[in-house]
């Protein structure tokens, strides 16, 4: 990436395909191995297998199981044994210069077996079939083939004449970096208490830890929680992001900071310090990480203002400016001026992450990392996973693919990204394989079906047939995917002229009646059975390995995931998912599959994961497919 300033990304368990381009003049053969060395300092020469025949192209795909730095180089070199053998079955075929062949043979077998004496034993072997005249040259060769001498020459080649690649550098991270599950809750909404008066009594992480049961049930892996700091009282925002807050009105989490105090804090009426440590270790029980709020800006009550001033954008009339992104106002934030006193505001941010790492928090999202300098993310990160590499970074940030994709380059691990917006098959066929091939080295997607400022017209308008189409897709497609709570009750209504729900969480306290996850009323049973076929089907959490497929239908998407034997305890899992994008009508046509990226020739078997049923299926199949009762198939093949 970038000439070698920035390290391939990777993580625990992904299968990457290495290759590159290798010849030599002449007609002579060459052969090209990939030298992989580990975190661990051992290096291994891999052979690599050429790839589309006349092109020069040399591939081989590799599972990365240790975390740390890895490092490559590919060696090319001159394979004296398979030009040979070409040579000889040329001549063997024309009955030219037979016997001069063996005695190239033999010359070339003397070199093969020096420096070892148990291989150079095994090659003498091979001399002796060669030089037995009571066999024809033909036969000669043809025995010392059977009795395995390719395989030992290739085992044991000279590699004359080798070339070698500049060396790449691989990150390997762990798995949550590449590939989870990740839902988000406001802890103060879990557990909330509608009095008789019509106030309403927050939650806390006390009675969000019942909460946990839920987010476990339905099978996630992270939860992601809003800032949980003090919310400042100036300018504070009513509901709908009004300015005529009521006295009860908490505000919103992103206007950090108050007399309590700033990052480094939470918010009283959430629990002390020692009631979150407590809310951590009951996640952890559920298998659950818990990811936190990274958002480096500031209420206009956040000790930060009194004590630093000088860390904020004075405007000409003597005010501090508040964070715009017109047409939006927050008038009760102020954003960070990185510009004035860089180094101070760094020793800050890094001191208040140390905090939260120490009390057990290894997962942060990152609010809007894209309105920060690149430079002090890259130092940040850099130095937190020197000391902390299980520190995951997730990037909020819906900006420029330029600005995306060097936030991902300079360390983040994970970032939201255009699929809430990319929903017909075209746009999803032409974005999937973008994330799948052109960005996999340096950009990691975390496909999020929605969050507290994205409700999309897709789902506005779709009814409930989209929100099952969005999240199914989300969750094959995506190594990463999320869900912001309420999509599994089917919360549709929009802010009039927002992209956001009515009355919005993150300006309220929202009540909800949670059913049980098993109530088919709701979207939960789906989520529930998506993290389950994830987890049993290793080929979802992969994410280079995405292949698109044809269909005649313009909203039919055909995508598959296909894991090779070798890198699945010797089992082959490949999925395949047919979806029907248009959350309006029932779609019919004909697939059309690549079976070689499937792993499959002709007809094969498959079971349909949402159903249990089975059926045939070819290189070209019918479907059919009505949202209004089930717009998706999740096939896996069988073998």
């Amino acid at each position: 990436m970038d000439a070698g300033k920035y390290p391939v990304k990777a993580f625990l368990g992904e299968v990457i395909e290495f290759g590159a381009v290798a010849f030599r003049e002449g007609h002579d053969l060459i052969s090209v191995e990939i030298l992989l060395t580990a975190p661990s300092g051992k290096t291994r020469r891999i052979s690599m297998p050429e790839g589309a025949p006349g092109k020069d192209q040399w591939l081989i795909s590799l599972k990365l199981e240790e975390l740390g730095s890895f490092s490559y180089q590919v060696a090319a070199f001159a394979d004296e044994f398979e030009t040979w053998l070409r040579n000889t079955q040329l001549k063997l075929a024309a009955g030219v210069d037979q016997e001069l062949m063996m005695l190239e043979g033999l010359s070339l077998l003397e070199r093969l077996g020096e420096g070892d004496s148990k291989i150079k034993k095994s090659f003498q072997e091979h001399k002796k079939i060669l030089q037995d005249r009571t066999l024809t040259p033909t036969n000669r060769l043809a025995k010392a083939l059977q009795q395995g001498l390719r395989e030992l020459a290739n085992a044991h080649p000279l590699r004359g004449l080798e070339t070698l690649s500049e060396p790449v550098s691989i990150l390997c991270e762990r798995k949550l970096a590449g590939a989870g599950s990740w839902y988000e809750f406001f802890p103060r909404s879990e557990g909330a208490i509608k009095n008789k008066d019509g106030s309403i009594t927050s939650g806390n992480f006390k009675t969000a830890i019942t909460s946990l049961q839920r987010v476990h049930e339905m099978g996630f892996e992270v939860l992601y929680l809003p800032p949980i700091h003090p919310i400042g009282s100036s300018h504070r925002k009513g509901p709908n992001n009004t300015l005529n807050p009521a006295d009860q009105d908490p505000g919103s989490p992103w206007a950090i900071g108050s007399e309590s105090g700033g990052h480094d804090s939470i918010h009283p009426e959430l629990g002390t310090e020692k009631d979150f440590q407590s809310f951590l270790q009951a996640a952890k029980e559920f298998n659950i990480e818990i990811a936190l709020d990274l958002a480096l800006q500031a209420s206009p009550d956040h000790p930060w203002v009194q004590t630093n001033p000088e860390w904020f954008t004075k405007l000409a009339d003597g005010s501090i400016a508040y964070a715009e992104n017109p047409p939006k106002k927050y008038q009760d934030i102020y954003p960070i001026n990185f510009d004035n006193d860089p180094e101070g505001i760094y020793q800050e941010v890094l001191r208040i992450m140390n905090k939260w790492i120490g009390l057990g928090v290894f997962i942060f999202r990152v609010d809007n990392p894209h309105t920060k300098p690149v430079g002090f993310w890259e130092r940040l990160i850099k130095e937190v996973n020197q000391k902390n590499p299980e520190v995951i970074f997730l990037a909020e940030a819906f900006t420029r693919p330029a600005m995306v994709h060097a936030l991902g380059k300079i360390g983040f691990q994970q970032s939201y990204n255009y699929f809430p917006w990319r929903n017909s098959k075209s746009e999803l066929a032409e974005y999937l394989r973008e994330l799948a091939n052109d960005s996999a080295d340096f950009f990691r997607p975390n496909l999020w079906v929605n969050t507290p400022d994205i409700l999309t017209q897709y789902l506005q308008f779709g009814g409930k047939p989209a929100f099952k189409i969005r999240a199914t897709i989300a969750a094959t497609a995506g190594a990463s995917w999320g869900m912001y709570a309420g999509f599994e009750l089917y919360e549709s209504v929009a802010r009039p002229g927002a992209e956001e729900n009515v009355d919005s969480e993150k300006f309220e306290i929202k009540l909800r009646s949670w059913p049980a996850t098993e109530d088919p009323a709701s979207l939960m049973p789906r989520v529930k059975l998506l993290n389950q076929i994830r987890k049993a089907n290793p080929a979802l959490e992969q994410l280079r390995n995405l292949k698109v497929h044809q269909s005649d239908d313009s909203e039919i998407l055909v995508y598959s995931k296909h894991l090779a034997a070798e890198h699945n305890n010797g089992e082959a899992n490949t999925i395949l998912v047919i979806c029907n994008t248009d959350p309006n009508s029932a779609r019919e046509t004909s697939v059309h599959l690549n079976l070689r990226e499937l792993g499959v020739s002709g007809e094969f078997q498959v079971v349909d994961l949402i159903t249990g049923a089975e059926f045939s299926f070819g290189e070209h199949s019918y479907v059919k497919l009505d949202s209004f009762t089930e717009p998706a198939h999740i096939l896996k093949v069988l073998r």
